[in-house]
This record gives C-alpha cells, sequence and structure tokens, in this order.
C-alpha cells in the first residue's frame, strides 16, 4: 500500500535567473502542506541535479546550495507522510535517467490504481526504491515517452493509465510540464512575471515571489512550457469535476484562491452557515487556529456575537491530525494552543474549529477552555462529520478511528465534555464555494466517491 501525501508543488521556467531561489521561497510559501521532507530538482545546462531532505524547507536549503542548484528549470515539493514509511526515499522530486535523458517529478494526491500498476511493472522487471504514487507515475511516464515523439505527449498517454488524484509538475532537460487530473481532486494553478512562468499548488505561492496569478490549470489539462512559450493540451478535460472540499475547509492557506473561490471567503460562509444551523445565546465567538478563525468570524457576523482571539497558537508546531503516531499527536496538541484567560473565564463561549476528525484536538481544547473558566462550552466544526477515510490523497486515519464515525453524537458529547456539539450539514457545505469553476468531492463526509 502506497503512502498517501498531502503535499505542496512548485515549477519554475526562467532562462535567465536563478530558479532554485524562487523555488525556495514558493515552497516556503507553500509549506502548510508538507512540514516533514522537500526537495528541489533543476536542470543546468541540460544536466539534472536534485537536492532534498528533511525537515522544513529553510532547514533543509542554504544559500550556498541554492546557489549550486541554480537552474534555467526547477520543481520543488513539500511532503506530508503519515505512514512511517522512509522520508529519505519517499522524498520528492523523484529523478531518473533513462533511455530518453532525465526525468524529474512532483506529485500531490494519490492514485487508487498505484498498487495495481505497480504490481504490473514490477512484473515486467522494473525495480522501484520509494512506497510512493509519485515513483508510479515517473515509471508510466518513462514508458510512454520510450513510444511517444515528445514528454507532453508521454504525459497525455500515461494519464490514460492513472486513476485518481495528481497535480504533477514534471520537468526534462528542455521542458517543464504540469499536469492535474480530469476531477481535479487537488489545486494547481499558472503564473508569470514577465518572461517567467511558474507552476504552484496554490496562488499564495504566487504572491510570495511576486508573480501574476494567471488562470488555474483546468482539471485533466496539461500545460507546458518550451524555450519560454506556453502551451495546452485540453484532451482530457471533462466537466465532470471534484475538487477536493477539504481544500476550503482545512488544507489550503487563507489567502488563496482556487478555481475562482477565495479560501478565505469560502471560510466565512461556513461560519455563516453553521450560525444558521446552530443559533446559541453566548457571550463570545472563538476559533480554533489558523483555518478555524474565519468560520468564528463568519459565525460573528451572521449573529452579532462577539469575536475574540481564544487562543495563542505555537507557530513552531505541525498540524496534528496528520501526524504519524497517535502519541505525537497528543503531545503535540499540548503545546500547540494556549488559550488567553482573560477573554475566557467567567464567558459562554462558541468555540470553531475547521474540523473534527480524530477527536484528540477537540477533547483536549475543550478542557483547556474549561480550566480556564469558561462558563458553558459549545464545540461547532465548519465541516460536517468526518465518516469515512480519503482514497485521493489526505490521511487522515482509518475509517474504524474517525471520531464521527466510531461514536454516536451523544457520545462524541460526553466524551469531549462539551456542552453542545454541531457539525456543518452536508447541505450546506456545497454553498460554501459559490463561485467556485469545479465541483466538489465530499466522499469523506458521505461516502459518495466520484473514482472508485
Amino acid at each position: 500500500m502506497s503512502i498517501h501525501e498531502e503535499c505542496g508543488v512548485f515549477g519554475i521556467y526562467d532562462k535567465t535567473g536563478n530558479c532554485a531561489q524562487s523555488v525556495y521561497y514558493g515552497l516556503n510559501a507553500l509549506q502548510h502542506r508538507g512540514e516533514e521532507a522537500c526537495g528541489i530538482a533543476t536542470i543546468n545546462d541540460l544536466e539534472l541535479t536534485c537536492h532534498k531532505g528533511k525537515g522544513l524547507v529553510s532547514d533543509v536549503f542554504t544559500e550556498t546550495i541554492l546557489d549550486e542548484l541554480g537552474g534555467t528549470m526547477a520543481i520543488g515539493h513539500v511532503l506530508y507522510t503519515a505512514s512511517g514509511k522512509s522520508l529519505k526515499d519517499n522524498t520528492q522530486p523523484l529523478a531518473l535517467k533513462y533511455a530518453k535523458g532525465s526525468l524529474a517529478v512532483a506529485h500531490n494526491g494519490a492514485l487508487i490504481n498505484g498498487a495495481e500498476l505497480k504490481s504490473e511493472y514490477e512484473y515486467k522487471g522494473a525495480v522501484f526504491h520509494t512506497t510512493t504514487d509519485s515513483e508510479v507515475i515517473a515509471y508510466v511516464i518513462a514508458q510512454a515517452r520510450l513510444k511517444c515523439d515528445s514528454a507532453e505527449t508521454a504525459v497525455n498517454e500515461a494519464m490514460k493509465h492513472l486513476k485518481g488524484a495528481y497535480s504533477l509538475v514534471v520537468m526534462t532537460s528542455q521542458k517543464l510540464i504540469a499536469a492535474r487530473d480530469p476531477h481535479g481532486f487537488r489545486p494547481l494553478c499558472i503564473g508569470r512575471k514577465g518572461d517567467i512562468i511558474y507552476f504552484a499548488s496554490e496562488s499564495c505561492a504566487l504572491d510570495s515571489i511576486d508573480a501574476t496569478f494567471v488562470r488555474d490549470v483546468r482539471p485533466g489539462e496539461i500545460v507546458w512550457v518550451y524555450d519560454g512559450v506556453l502551451y495546452s493540451n485540453l484532451e482530457n478535460c471533462t466537466n465532470d469535476t471534484s475538487l477536493c472540499i477539504f481544500e476550503h475547509l482545512y488544507i489550503a492557506r487563507n489567502d488563496s484562491v482556487i478555481d475562482g473561490q477565495s479560501v478565505y471567503d469560502a471560510r466565512i460562509l461556513a461560519g455563516r452557515y453553521l450560525a444558521r444551523e446552530y443559533p446559541i445565546d453566548a457571550d463570545v465567538v472563538i476559533g480554533v487556529p489558523d483555518s478555524g478563525l474565519p468560520a468564528a468570524k463568519g459565525y460573528s457576523l451572521e449573529t452579532g456575537i462577539p469575536y475574540n482571539d481564544g487562543f495563542i497558537k505555537n507557530r513552531y508546531i505541525g498540524r496534528t491530525f496528520i501526524a504519524p503516531k497517535q502519541v505525537d499527536r497528543e503531545e503535540a496538541v499540548k503545546i500547540k494552543l494556549n488559550p488567553l484567560k482573560t477573554i475566557i473565564n467567567g464567558k459562554r463561549v462558541i468555540i470553531i474549529d475547521d474540523s473534527i476528525v480524530n477527536g484528540v484536538t477537540v477533547v483536549r481544547t475543550v478542557k483547556l477552555l474549561r480550566d480556564c473558566g469558561a462558563k458553558e462550552i459549545h464545540m461547532l466544526s465548519s465541516a460536517p462529520k468526518c465518516i469515512s477515510t480519503c482514497n485521493y490523497g489526505t490521511d487522515f486515519t482509518s475509517k474504524e478511528k474517525l471520531f464521527a464515525n466510531k461514536y454516536t453524537s451523544e457520545e462524541m458529547l460526553k466524551i469531549t465534555g462539551a456542552d453542545s456539539l454541531g457539525f456543518l450539514s452536508v447541505s450546506n457545505l456545497v454553498k460554501i464555494a459559490p463561485d467556485s469553476t469545479c465541483a466538489f468531492c465530499d466522499a469523506c463526509y458521505t461516502e459518495n466517491y466520484p473514482v472508485t
């Protein structure tokens, strides 16, 4: 079984500049999508060079390393993994040399037929060195390239065999290619600054390097840069789209715009709809940092109940829902949030989190508020009940361990210790992104999987 990751990818084509430096800044802006490992691959005079390692972007790369990487083209990747597999082997980009030259691949998402394809290639003599779908994708593209007249045609051919979620940046010695699966499960966009062309998982990465957002890569589209010119192939595009709704609820950064929809505005709307479903008489509304804060503001705007900061977040603690071991999650939660006692003490508190997945954070959060003297605690989730796992790249946990799948509403309320507990309805979930050009996958809440 391959690792399922929630990751970030970045690519740049610049005939005149130090591409590695720009990728470094882009990956820093995407750090929230992967905090465990990262890597950058570059092309210099048709030669492929790659550097990667465990840790944050600022830990892995120094100014000296970036200068050595240089590059007229480059791709980068930040990694989350929840499996405990070898980070050393699974860190991307994956770089390989084969009969047609060099190839580097960075991938966000998860294939549902990855194990099947891997087995097929192993029986043909292929040797795999990682447990990632990305290596499978690289093999499929390389095999297709042996029969195709161009790298972009090989990617197009490979897409006919790949099932599931994939936003890709692919680099050969002469071309930079980006592709998004036909459902558009994971985001991918295009930016430009003068003659420089960029690909990124989120628009916030383009902002970090002062690039202009051009547009999103369409679901099913292949775009590539050759000799400074941007080309497109729409052969695999359909109208059957299903962007992961969790991007708007949790994964993406507040300042990103995905497929026409502001992430921040979607979270504000989620809070407004929560207020309509759960009108509660309280003294203050607070949110769990960071992605729960806009929803809390939306609840406040809808009800008129004052919004305030309820917690100070330790910025050096990563996201806890995807920590590799349960003990790690529990320890991380303990030091991640510190409540502001003057805001909480003696108050009837509405607290809003972006989601309740494993239940670890919510139990600890309610206890923190009780210890600070909260008179009442009303816990609300700006997402519906998470009842099933994701097959497309967001590794929550096993279905049996999901909080809302394991317990009834009454049991969850008792376990959390809150005075009330509520979840956004699925019917209102689909309304939070009215400007989106993509429809959504909500399988973790409904078990309606777009690709099975």
